[in-house]
């Protein structure tokens, strides 16, 4: 009968109340009765007493509400597992929000970490140096000096020529000139000198190797280092024009290949240590500085995800000790330059590391070598593979440092 279903409901809806107590109960707490649930029983149709029901349900809530609030017993008549559950819900809210806040702080002070890192390794610079001399560097000069330097063998045992010619084209951009000869495996070989500026003060060195690798036949060397001679060619034609205010000392040198290299009997060592008693302010090496591809290459992934990956940019690579230096020289070159800074024993691969083994600062200006030219060492590395506008604008950089 219908006042049979009627009282099913009520029943059913006072056992909802009941088995939800302490839920209910504790709800009340923090925000106002919510709107109940109405309870069916399975297979009851919805009638229109459901409305009468759920104010029914409401009701109930209230006065229990209303009555354990009245007599104290709100918090005592709580079940304590819910309480329990309820305060490891909220430790367990507080803890998440304290990952999180430590898991934040920790990736800032990551990220801070390798921003100073990088800033270290790559010395970042923010303005250029004003390009203070009245000539640039010329590309036909450069091309010329290249093909002349490549058009005979200059592997150890054949590179007086070289000599020669370097020595010529330094008296003719009005250099005081002179040879450094001395004895190595019985041979004798000689680096050459230019000087620029006054005779005393901080002195500025600017040196490239003018041999050839040979250990595989005669090959023409013009990167390595034909590029770098010509740069110091073309530095001695700017320097004519606009002399330095400090001393400044272009040097040819011989045997940085082997069966030389890493020895005494390198020319740059037997150089190095003849200007021991001066006043030696920095040395700047030119060691392949004419190739420039689409591509270039690194060693490992970290190198290559903070250094770019066309092969476009010269690079100025020195220890820690030598940042400021690095910094000058980039900012003298101006445009398309990246610096590495890292431990002097992961950058020793050319003459540089011969005046750092007496104590001075010293920096490698470099396309970066083997890491982006296929023809390092190799019969391939010929005049015709350089870009001789690019290679003047590096040369243009070195001669403002000179002048800075």
């Amino acid at each position: 009968s219908h006042a049979t279903q009627c009282a099913t409901r009520r029943r059913h809806t006072h056992d909802a109340v009941t088995d939800n107590l302490g839920a209910v109960a504790a709800g009340f707490l923090e925000q106002p009765v919510p709107e109940p649930r109405r309870v069916h029983p399975p297979g009851a149709p919805n009638v229109a007493h459901g409305d009468r029901v759920a104010r029914h349900e409401r009701e109930v809530f209230a006065r229990l509400r209303d009555a354990l609030d009245a007599r104290g017993e709100l918090r005592l008549t709580i079940p304590m597992a819910y309480v329990e559950a309820r305060a490891a819900q909220r430790r367990g809210d507080a803890r998440r929000q304290r990952n999180v806040r430590s898991l934040l702080r920790i990736t800032l002070a990551v990220a801070a970490i390798l921003a100073a890192t990088i800033a270290v390794i790559r010395q970042p610079t923010l303005t250029a140096l004003p390009f203070r001399a009245t000539t640039r560097a010329s590309a036909q000069h450069l091309r010329d000096d290249v093909r002349v330097l490549t058009s005979a063998p200059r592997d150890a045992a054949h590179s007086a020529w070289a000599a020669q010619y370097i020595a010529r084209e330094f008296a003719a951009a009005g250099a005081r000139v002179t040879e450094q000869p001395f004895i190595a495996r019985r041979g004798t070989y000689r680096n050459v000198i230019a000087e620029f500026g006054p005779r005393d003060g901080k002195l500025l060195i600017v040196g490239a190797h003018y041999d050839s690798f040979g250990d595989t036949g005669a090959n023409p060397g013009a990167d390595d280092n034909a590029s770098g001679v010509a740069g110091l060619l073309e530095i001695a034609r700017i320097l004519k024009t606009t002399p330095p205010e400090r001393p400044v000392m272009l040097v040819a040198y011989a045997n940085e290949e082997p069966p030389f290299f890493g020895s005494e009997q390198m020319g740059s060592a037997v150089h190095a240590a003849s200007v021991a008693k001066r006043d030696v302010e920095a040395m700047i090496c030119l060691e392949m500085i004419g190739y420039f591809a689409a591509q270039q290459t690194w060693t490992t992934p970290v190198l290559a995800a903070i250094y770019p990956n066309r092969g476009d940019f010269i690079a100025v690579t020195g220890g820690w000790s030598d940042r400021s230096l690095a910094r000058q020289v980039k900012r003298a070159i101006g445009t398309n330059v990246v610096s590495f800074t890292g431990p002097r024993a992961m950058l020793d691969a050319s003459d540089q590391r011969n005046y750092w083994a007496r104590g001075h600062t010293a920096v490698m200006v470099t396309d970066t070598a083997y890491l982006r030219n296929p023809n390092y060492h190799t019969r391939r590395d010929t005049a015709a593979t350089l870009d001789y506008a690019r290679m003047a604008k590096v040369v243009d950089g070195v001669a403002n440092a000179a002048l800075h």
